[in-house]
């Protein structure tokens, strides 16, 4: 298992299949993108596959997150999904999109065993669409949410991250349209993960403000919190439900005591935390020929490295190197 030294266990596994990304969403990239990491330093389809499985009959791991970047510019992810599926234990399988492709591959990944999808929908404004993303689709990103939920792909999680003086006013607008559909709309706090390092409190819209908004419009009611377990969302009923709404605290209310997540980056180094300054490196040994037994006990004692919270309230906080893009969410 991977066990840390505060007695966590570590079930929960994202791994990112690529740095790049087909938006340019301000709280993560400059307008004019990054620099990605050249081809031979991100994993291929086999190793991801090899060390995903390492980490599903070796190591504990239950659920597998296919992230980015944007993972549906993976042009292997079907196969990865599928071949993720066929392991045993089978872990749950999801993606973090921003679900640009998603209308036509909602479908195919389905078939391939993915179980459900987290799709980023900051706006339903096409303007304000244009002016997060730098790019118009916001009709694509729509398409892809409805694609996914006629897929089976459930249930479909969507994700907003308000940001004050862009679109701070539409929490209200946001949980109307997931309700409407069925889909799970959370809300989480920008962190400081933006390439640009342009992240500051002040500017962060805060759980207790979003919170503050929503129950104006709604009649919210707190979600029993032993049956939260390590799940990062506060969740709320919404009017009596059956419908919710999930509030991510990710620096006012860190849940770091409860963590169970462990991410491998695309070019095969584990982070323990999205804030970790350091990595440890599977890929070299994974390509100096390491046996399986081996890559397992570095994961662990990676692993064991991790530490009590992320600690963005020390004033001796630094913002990781990474970005988001490059870090897997």
């Amino acid at each position: 298992m991977l066990v840390d030294t505060f007695g966590r266990t570590a079930t929960d596994l994202r791994v990112s299949l690529t740095d790049r990304c087909n938006l340019r969403c301000s709280y993560c990239m400059p307008p004019e993108g990054l620099d990605w990491l050249p081809k031979p330093e991100l994993l291929t389809d086999d190793e991801v596959v090899r060390l995903v499985r390492v980490g599903v009959e070796r190591l504990g791991i239950t659920e597998v997150r296919y992230t980015g970047g944007e993972p549906l510019l993976r042009r292997g992810l079907a196969g990865i999904v599928r071949r993720t599926a066929e392991l045993r234990p089978r872990p749950q399988i999801s993606i973090t999109t921003n679900g640009i492709g998603l209308d036509r591959l909602a479908a195919p990944l389905a078939e391939a065993g993915l179980d459900r999808v987290n799709v980023s929908l900051d706006t339903l404004d096409p303007e304000v669409f244009r002016r997060l993303a730098h790019r118009d689709r916001l009709g694509d990103v729509l398409a892809g949410l409805a694609a996914a939920a006629a897929a089976g792909l459930a249930p479909v999680k969507v994700n907003a991250v308000l940001m004050r003086g862009v679109n701070d006013h539409e929490a209200v607008p946001l949980l109307r349209y997931c309700l409407d559909r069925g889909y799970r709309l959370r809300f989480i706090e920008q962190m400081p993960l933006d390439a640009q390092h342009g992240w500051t409190r002040a500017g962060m819209v805060t759980a207790d403000e979003i919170l503050a908004r929503l129950g104006e419009e709604f009649t919210l009611t707190p979600g029993d919190p032993a049956a939260r377990g390590s799940a990062p969302a506060e969740t709320y009923l919404v009017d009596g439900g059956p419908g919710t709404v999930g509030v991510i605290g990710s620096v006012t209310r860190p849940f770091c005591g409860a963590c169970d997540r462990v991410r491998l980056t695309a070019d095969g180094q584990v982070r323990n935390c999205l804030f970790a300054t350091e990595e440890s490196d599977l890929r070299t040994a994974l390509r100096g020929g390491a046996s399986d037994e081996e890559l397992a006990e570095r994961w662990r004692a990676a692993v064991r490295g991790k530490r009590a919270g992320h600690g963005i309230d020390d004033p001796s906080f630094l913002q990781p190197a990474r970005p988001m893009s490059a870090i897997g969410g």
